[in-house]
This record gives C-alpha cells, sequence and structure tokens, in this order.
C-alpha cells in the first residue's frame, strides 16, 4: 500500500512516499481504508523534532493523526462505516490504517468524510476554548490567526454565544474568509499599528505567541480572560496576570482536555451536519505531496484546515 514516510526530523523533504506491507487489525480494533487525514501545525512541529509535548518514536515512520474513512475489517460491529479513527502517533499517512475501537467516531449522515476530518481535532479544540473561556452574550472576543483551523471555528462558536468577534489575521485573503464567517469586525496584525484604537476585550484566544500575544494581553480588560491554544510564532505565551486582574488560560489547559474531546468533537459534527458550523477546508493535496501541505501550513498562507487526499 502507498505511504508517506518521515525519514529523519527536519523540513518538509523529510516526508517521503514510499509503500509498506498492509496491515490487520487485532483485537479490539479496525482496519480503514482511508479518504483523508486532517492536519495540525502540531504536526509541522513534530516532523521538524520541536515538538515538546508528545512522545515522538524515532525515524523513520509513517506519521499519525485523524483519519477519515470507511471501516473495511475487524469489529464486526463496525463494518462498512464512515468513521474518523484515530491510529495514534503512527500509521495514518497510509492507505489503510488500524485504530482502536474506542477512538472511533460515527460520521453523521450528510457530513462529507472531508469535513468531518476537518472538524475533529479543530473543532473540540475550539468547543474546549469556548468552555473554558465562558464565553457569554456580550462579550468582545479577539481571536487571533482567525483564518486558521482553530481560529476560524472559534470565530463561529463565540458569535454563535452572542459575542462580538473581532478577527485578527494578515493579509487581504484571509481577512475575507474571516469576514465570511460572521467576525464583527477584522484587523491585520501585519500592520505595526494594528491594536491602536481597540478598546479593551473580555476574551483573546490567542494561537500566535510571540509578540502578537504580548499585544492582545495589553488589551484585555480586568475580569477578562487571555486563553493560549497555540504558538504558530514559534514562542508560546506566558503570562501569570498577577497584578493586571487577567484571568490566563496557559497552554497547559489543553492536557485537561482529553477525556472531554470525544463529546466535544461529537457535538461540533452534529452542529456541523445541521449547518449550524462551517468548516473550512483551504488547502487539499494528494498523499504523495504531503511535504508540499507542511510547507504551505508553514508559510502562513494557509487558510483554514490541510487536509491529505488519499482517495475519493
Amino acid at each position: 500500500m502507498r505511504v508517506v514516510e518521515l525519514t529523519r526530523f527536519g523540513g518538509p523533504e523529510v516526508l517521503v512516499p514510499g509503500s509498506a506491507p498492509a496491515p490487520s487489525a487485532g483485537s479490539g480494533e479496525v482496519l480503514v481504508e482511508v479518504c483523508f487525514v486532517g492536519l495540525t501545525f502540531v504536526d509541522t512541529q513534530i516532523r521538524r523534532g520541536v515538538d515538546e509535548w508528545h512522545e515522538v518514536p524515532e525515524p523513520p515512520y509513517v506519521p499519525g493523526g485523524i483519519v477519515a474513512g470507511t471501516v473495511v475489517s475487524g469489529d464486526a460491529r463496525w463494518l462498512g462505516r464512515r468513521v474518523l479513527a484515530d491510529p495514534g502517533m503512527t500509521g495514518a499517512f497510509a492507505e489503510l490504517a488500524v485504530a482502536p475501537v474506542e477512538s472511533l467516531i460515527e460520521v453523521p449522515e450528510g457530513l462529507g468524510l472531508a469535513e468531518a476530518v476537518g472538524l475533529h481535532t479543530d473543532g473540540s479544540t475550539a468547543l474546549g476554548l469556548v468552555e473554558g473561556a465562558r464565553v457569554r452574550a456580550g462579550d468582545v472576543v479577539l481571536v487571533e490567526a482567525a483564518a486558521g483551523g482553530v481560529g476560524s471555528l472559534l470565530v463561529q462558536l463565540a458569535k454563535a454565544r452572542g459575542a462580538r468577534v473581532i478577527g485578527a489575521t494578515r493579509g487581504a485573503r484571509k481577512l475575507a474568509l474571516v469576514r465570511s464567517l460572521g467576525a464583527d469586525a477584522v484587523l491585520d496584525y501585519s500592520a505595526m499599528d494594528w491594536t491602536e484604537g481597540l478598546g479593551p476585550v473580555d476574551v483573546v484566544f490567542d494561537g500566535v505567541g510571540g509578540e502578537i500575544g504580548r499585544a492582545a494581553f495589553g488589551l484585555v480588560r480586568p475580569g477578562g480572560r487571555f486563553s493560549v491554544h497555540g504558538a504558530s510564532s514559534g514562542a508560546v505565551s506566558s503570562f501569570d496576570g498577577v497584578g493586571t486582574g487577567v484571568e490566563v488560560l496557559g497552554i497547559d489547559q489543553l492536557f485537561g482536555f482529553g477525556e472531554r474531546v470525544r463529546g466535544w468533537a461529537e457535538r461540533v459534527l452534529a452542529e456541523a451536519a445541521g449547518g449550524g458550523l462551517r468548516p473550512v477546508i483551504g488547502q487539499r493535496f494528494p498523499l504523495e505531496r504531503a511535504a508540499d501541505a507542511h510547507t504551505a501550513m508553514e508559510s502562513r498562507g494557509a487558510l483554514g484546515k490541510t487536509l491529505l487526499v488519499v482517495r475519493g
């Protein structure tokens, strides 16, 4: 079967197409015929060998991730069903993937496999962040990286809760996307004075860190919340909030999401199937072009979610 291997830690070029024997499902597992693989920015950090949050095998190996496809063998209760599955840290960049039964989520009728895999990780994260920051009607919410996978969903979820949403990103194409998602205002943080004239905000969702994160922290009013979920700048925001009256929800909040991810994912999938949430699939690359997919994500030019297309 076709696979892509991570041959060593490094740039996108270390993702190399190849072949491997087809795996088989063991007890408590299923074999999934993979249609799509969902990618996240963290995947690029794992590939570079700089991720601090996951136990990563030594190369070479077939990278892991969330896949969408159809169960073709294993537990009889799941045969023929369209699912999202989590093979773990290895085995996703392939035509066939083995996953534990407990990781499976059936894709609702009316929702495509691409949209479903685009929602699983980013959607559950966004819902967890919105609940953790206690977004409510009347709040002024600033979303950084608002055209990204998580950011585009944060804009929609906060807006659905009655917040006034300001989406911050860079470039005309991304600003137009954020407007189309319902943001009340958009800001281009490539401008030197991007925070000028922006009044106090109740909540910041910080997915960038670095200078952008520091500038955004200064906008939060006393009693507000500063929620960290990413560091696309390469530097994680780290503030204690002491003396500012700001509640800081650091990036370590993500470690507490584990037990609730499945429930959150099922909720966002159901909402999207009903038309209440729009997953943004900005880029699709064939499996063999996994290196190009990583390059696109790291270039900061990608919109929404980036997928690998294995079949379909």
